[in-house]
């Protein structure tokens, strides 16, 4: 005999008339749209108007201006991230400057004075600062006027003060994130000037980020785009992602950071994380920040929908290509790939690349190789098919009893679910003898699944041989 079970019109009612309630539980068959939700975490500003700690939904550069100083880590991460993708769904949270952090320190030597016209162009990241030189102006004329332009451009990274021809520039947040800060110059004309860089060095003691990560625990965001890329808090990163994706928390998440100097530094990096959710891409002496190079990578992987779908050779839009002999060659490319580091290449155009998006998860706990979570695309793909599970479940399943009866429908629904992410292909090799219910051997109200996943790879390497005939 089959009934029918009402959560909402009462049992035993004797009122004459018809009752209706509407069940909704079966009225989704689709799978869930798999949007991204980011949120950058970095350093404000004192002038922010926003205090640490407080997360909040940012839909342009200008509210990250606004809301956490011009030039602050975390401003420049938002800017770049909208200019590579303008249709994240973003927020942001920040830390204050240590209270032990010491600032990045370069300068700017001026010599003179000019015999003839030209101009002066301090490249600051990927920024120029450019000022006219007249005749006979002096070297202290040439650094106030460079100064009073860097003045201008508040989005710097940067204050400057000018003395007696010396132009010294300290970054804007404490920390030894300042020390990424590229600075280059150029002279054009201006016979009789010179001009020396002394790069930025000295900055110490970045922020724990801890507070930052506890307030955006609950909050649900797929992809963290972290400012730090220090050991500490890559390490308070990785506790936090175990955590918020935990079997009983649920919310999945991944990081992205990055490492803009040397590939030995960036595989030495990679190694001390070994987390299969979080993406390290190395940009060797690049012109922007590490915080900015991870915010372009995470906003170019939250463009692709599709969980299982490569992201070889997309374009890390915005970033500028680094000078020829500092870009990896393939043999550091490879052995990157390797090593838990996303290389990336300069392509046709110019543009900087993607190789391959890797983890830096390497090695088991027994310290052996592993390539099991290789690839940002597999706990990506893993965790979209466990959310769209748990919503079919919690949709159609809401106030089953426990009976053989509910046992065969849990199963027809986890496998109608893995036939439609086949279908997209995200998974494959789906058959109805990959799922198992069973009631657990201690909890006769629980019972337990398990669900064979066959993941789609990417088609990353292809081999073959051209065989020769005359």
């Amino acid at each position: 005999m089959v009934d029918i079970a009402f959560s909402q019109i009462m049992e035993g009612t004797r009122t004459p008339g018809v009752s209706t309630e509407y069940n909704l539980s079966g009225a989704v068959n689709s799978l869930p749209a798999n949007s991204y939700r980011l949120v950058a975490v970095g350093q404000r500003l004192a002038s922010g108007s926003i205090p640490a700690g407080q997360v909040i939904d940012v839909f342009s550069s200008d509210d990250a201006a606004n809301y956490f100083g011009r030039g602050s880590t975390v401003h420049l991460a938002v800017m770049d991230a909208f200019k590579a993708n303008p249709n994240l769904s973003l927020q942001a949270v920040t830390v204050d400057d240590a209270l032990a952090g010491v600032a990045a320190v370069g300068s700017v030597t001026i010599t003179g004075p000019a015999t003839g016209s030209g101009a002066l162009t301090l490249g600051v990241n990927e920024n120029t600062v450019s000022i006219a030189i007249g005749t006979a102006d002096t070297a202290s004329t040439i650094a106030a006027n460079l100064n009073t332009q860097i003045g201008a451009q508040p989005n710097l990274p940067i204050t400057a003060t000018a003395l007696a021809g010396v132009v010294t520039i300290t970054a804007k947040n404490k920390g030894a994130l300042g020390n990424d800060i590229d600075l280059s110059v150029t002279l054009q004309g201006a016979i009789g000037v010179g001009a020396t860089v002394a790069l930025m060095t000295g900055g110490l003691s970045d922020p724990d980020m801890s507070s930052a990560l506890t307030a955006i625990y609950n909050a649900g965001h797929n992809i963290i785009i972290s400012c730090f890329n220090d050991t500490a808090n890559l390490t308070a990163l990785r506790t936090h992602l175990n955590n918020v994706s935990s079997p009983t928390e649920k919310r999945f998440a991944r990081a992205v950071v990055a490492n803009v100097s040397t590939y030995a530094s960036a595989v030495t990096m990679s190694s001390g994380i070994n987390s299969g959710r979080i993406l390290n891409v190395l940009v060797p002496n690049a012109y922007e920040s590490a915080y900015e190079v991870a915010a372009v990578m995470a906003a170019i992987a939250a463009s692709e929908p599709d969980p299982a779908r490569p992201l070889n050779s997309m374009e890390l839009v915005g970033l500028t290509a680094p000078p020829l002999p500092n870009q990896l060659s393939k043999l550091q490319i490879e052995a990157s790939l390797h090593n838990g580091v996303a290389a990336t290449k300069v392509g046709p155009g110019n543009v900087v690349q993607i190789v391959r998006a890797i983890t830096t998860y390497t090695l088991n706990a027994a310290g052996e190789p592993d390539p099991t979570l290789l690839d940002w695309t597999t706990l990506g793909t893993l965790d979209y098919v466990a959310t769209a599970i748990d919503t079919a479940i919690e949709l159609q399943c809401p106030r089953d009893k426990k009976t053989a009866r509910s046992a065969a429908k849990l199963a027809d629904v986890i496998y109608e679910v893995m036939v439609k992410c086949q279908d997209a292909e995200y998974v494959q090799n789906v058959q109805q003898t990959d799922i198992l219910i069973v009631t657990d051997p201690t909890d006769p109200t629980r019972t337990n699944t398990r669900v064979k996943v066959n993941v789609v790879s990417g088609q990353n390497v292809i081999a073959q041989v051209l065989d020769l005939v005359l």
